[in-house]
């Protein structure tokens, strides 16, 4: 193998969605700690475990670095198909924790832990788009 393809548009979206999760993922399990501390249940049905928050942001931007893979290869405006694609999911995401949430400090507090993890995620990914 060359090192050329260390180099490629692909490897940098990767090693970018890889870095950006691992910063999403802490933030929003530390948040959650805090909220915690705090006496904010953070409860869906049940109490959420705080290795929950780490999985499901990971998960959340790895998602979204797909996608900006896809709108590079597929779409002729790719960054604007992506933040448009973020911010709707984003208002998506949040839809669940305002209706599941066990009280309204557990609702917000979800709903903030979402916003925060798209704040940290898809500006980055958005710098990632092609054009």
């Amino acid at each position: 193998m060359s090192t050329a393809i260390a180099n490629t548009p692909i490897s940098a979206l990767r090693h970018t969605t890889i870095a950006v999760a691992a910063v999403a993922a802490t933030a929003t399990t530390l948040a959650a700690a805090i909220m915690r501390a705090a006496g904010v249940h953070l409860a869906a049905g049940g109490r959420i475990p705080l290795a929950a928050f780490a999985q499901f942001t990971l998960a959340g931007a790895l998602l979204g670095g797909l996608l900006v893979a896809v709108l590079n290869r597929r779409s002729t405006l790719p960054r604007r198909r992506f933040i448009q694609a973020a911010v709707t999911l984003t208002a998506l995401s949040c839809l669940a924790p305002a209706a599941a949430g066990d009280d309204i400090s557990s609702k917000l507090g979800l709903i903030a832990i979402h916003l925060l993890a798209a704040t940290i995620i898809a500006p980055v990914l958005a710098r990632q788009t092609t054009r």
